[in-house]
């Protein structure tokens, strides 16, 4: 059957092996068709005979590195064989952070439960955006990779990638915008009033005289209603005079 071309995203799954012959490589591509369904996740194995490709796959990339491989795929000819993508190229999407050395003295259960944490955020994330708007078109798309930081390892089936339209990624961005607005407003005890400003109502509030003020909200108040009122009045600002007190 003859090879199909294929343009291919996913993670290294494991570190890259050297071919059979020199110049070649071998290795696995985890991909995803961008849900949150882990059946829908697949492992292509993939080759090169191109030296250039074959040298960044073992000494450059790493597990966990979002790559991009251009080629063709390959079926088997028997019932038994598998198939496998031949690259012609490959590009970087992005690069899994490296592993921290120094990290061996880390509380392993507060590690744990930190990474638990993390990974329901992100599916959590990750179900949100999940349908997020329509499917775009070709050459319309605008893609968000979702992933753990630090080495993957068997954080691969938490990597989770999303193709959105233009105007979808607007909305996203005013909902973020929106969020961030009410956030801020969660912290007024971080605001600072201007020295003068503060000044100006604290001699505003210094001039209202309560009595005049009472006479004047009683007097427009229905006689019905006046006890109500009064005791309102009396929770905000303390004693005030009786209805039976006021102007008449």
């Amino acid at each position: 059957m003859d090879a199909v071309p294929l343009v291919l995203d996913g993670y290294l799954a494991a570190a890259a092996e050297p071919g059979d012959r020199e110049g070649t490589a071998a290795w696995r591509l985890t991909c995803s068709t961008g849900t949150d369904h882990l059946v829908e996740e697949a492992v292509i194995p993939c080759t090169t005979i191109e030296p250039d490709i074959a040298h960044a796959l073992l000494t450059e990339r790493q597990p966990g590195d979002l790559l991009r491989v251009v080629g063709h795929l390959t079926f088997p000819e028997t019932a038994g064989g598998g198939i496998r993508l031949h690259a012609d190229g490959i590009e970087v999407l992005w690069e899994a952070p490296l592993l921290d050395a120094d990290g061996d003295d880390v509380d392993t259960a507060a590690a744990a439960e930190s990474d638990a944490g993390r990974l329901s955020a992100i599916a959590a994330l990750a179900e949100a955006l999940t349908g997020f708007g329509q499917a775009p078109g070709p050459g319309q798309s605008i893609r968000i990779h979702i992933s753990p930081t630090g080495a993957l390892g068997t954080g691969l089936g938490h990597c989770h990638s999303f193709d959105i339209t233009p105007a979808t990624a607007h909305r996203l961005a005013d909902y973020v915008d929106a969020m961030s607005c009410y956030l801020d407003s969660e912290h007024s005890d971080s605001v600072v009033v201007d020295p003068q400003t503060s000044a100006e109502l604290t001699e505003l509030f210094e001039d209202v005289d309560l009595i005049d003020l009472t006479n004047a909200v009683l007097n427009a108040t229905r006689p019905e209603n006046r006890s109500a009122v009064t005791q309102a009045m009396d929770d905000m600002f303390g004693d005030v005079p009786a209805p039976e007190d006021t102007d008449p």
